[in-house]
Order: C-alpha cells, then sequence, then structure tokens
C-alpha cells in the first residue's frame, strides 16, 4: 500500500530511470503526443520570458514548450533523465535543465510561466502546499501557471484530481481558474493572478540557478 503521507524521493525514481531510461515512454507513446499538443494549445497566445517546467524528465515537454519561451529552466529531482534532456536540447542555447528536489530547492527567480505537468500527485499534501505558496511567490506579472494531471489509479500521494483541486484551493484567493479542460485520461487547468493590482512591480528575472 501508498505511503501516502510522504512525496516520492530521489531512490523512488532513481530506480524507475535504472530500470528504463524513458519509463513513461514521453518519446513515442500517442497518450503523451496528444497530451503535449492539449498542453500547448492551453497557452495563451503570447511568448513568456522566462518559464519554469517542474518534474521536466528527458526533456520532450521542455523542448516544445521552449518554442513559447525566451529562456526556460527544466528542474527534476533524477539524476539520469537530466542527463537525457540537456543532451535533447543541446542545440537550444536559451533551455537549462537542474537537478532540485521541489520545494526544498525551489530556484530564486521570478518566472511568467509555470508547468507542473504530472508531479504534483508525487508529493506530499504538506509539500503541495509548499509548492502552491512558492508558485505565488514566484509567478510574475500577468504569469501563468499550467497544471497537467494523469486521472487514472497509481500508486501515488493523491489523485490527479485531488493534486489540480488541492492546488487550485492552496493558492486562492491570489491566483484563480481561468481555463479548466477535462479530457479522458488528464485534466489541464490554468490559473493566473486574480488581482492584477495586488502583483509585485518589475519585470521578471531568469531563475539564478539556471544560467
Amino acid at each position: 500500500m501508498s505511503d501516502r503521507q510522504h512525496s516520492r524521493d530521489a531512490t523512488y525514481f532513481d530506480s524507475i530511470y535504472a530500470a528504463s531510461d524513458d519509463p513513461w515512454d514521453f518519446r513515442s507513446s500517442p497518450y503523451e503526443r496528444e497530451k503535449y499538443a492539449a498542453t500547448l494549445a492551453a497557452l495563451p497566445p503570447r511568448r513568456f520570458r522566462v518559464g519554469l517546467e517542474i518534474g521536466c524528465s528527458i526533456g520532450e515537454l521542455t523542448r516544445l514548450l521552449a518554442q513559447s519561451c525566451t529562456s526556460i529552466c527544466g528542474l527534476d529531482i533524477a539524476a539520469a533523465p537530466l542527463a537525457i534532456a540537456r543532451a535533447r536540447c543541446a542545440d537550444l542555447p536559451h533551455v537549462a535543465f537542474i537537478r532540485a528536489n521541489i520545494p526544498a530547492d525551489w530556484p530564486i527567480g521570478h518566472y511568467d510561466l509555470i508547468v507542473l505537468s504530472e508531479v504534483l500527485y508525487f508529493l506530499s499534501h504538506d509539500d503541495r502546499a509548499a509548492v502552491a505558496r512558492l508558485v505565488c511567490r514566484s509567478l510574475s506579472p500577468n504569469g501563468v501557471v499550467l497544471l497537467v494531471n494523469w486521472l487514472g489509479n497509481a500508486d501515488n500521494t493523491c489523485s490527479g484530481d485531488e493534486a489540480a483541486e488541492g492546488f487550485a484551493a492552496a493558492v486562492a484567493p491570489d491566483l484563480r481558474l481561468d481555463l479548466r479542460q477535462r479530457h479522458e485520461f488528464y485534466r489541464i487547468d490554468r490559473l493566473g493572478f486574480a488581482d492584477q493590482g495586488a502583483l509585485p512591480p518589475g519585470p521578471p528575472s531568469a531563475c539564478r540557478r539556471c544560467h
């Protein structure tokens, strides 16, 4: 039975990547291809100055998000997928990757796009709440937060619905939902600041650890 009180640690993911360099079939799965397309379509039609992707794995989605970002940083808790991600995006100088255990290693900076795709349900309740606070603190004026959560059954700390609804509740009233899509196997939620007048002044800054 799953221990739903604790976040999945580096050992958990290292063991998964030891068995396969692409354990979730990010490169070729029809599910992943369709989900990536829907994720990109859920973004507002604009260019983002600084993006942050939490749980980037081997960098497949990072490479796609990079098309809409002047710079983007991908974070992952495991070393093995990051080596693949760096090679995958070696031709994109505006893409960077760091190893980080979220929320403890949250990078310093402000971001106008923060993507958490299929990662929240690996975190404990307390860590999800901490991530929600950090997102609110790090999101730039007119920034966008995009959540993607698988809806299937797995031995995770919570379900995809619980992850999305809990995050939305944790960031309220600072952030509010402006898009919610429910697909057959996953859901997409997009959030932004509810009160633009309450946003911190100044342009977004790049992550100090990514550049």
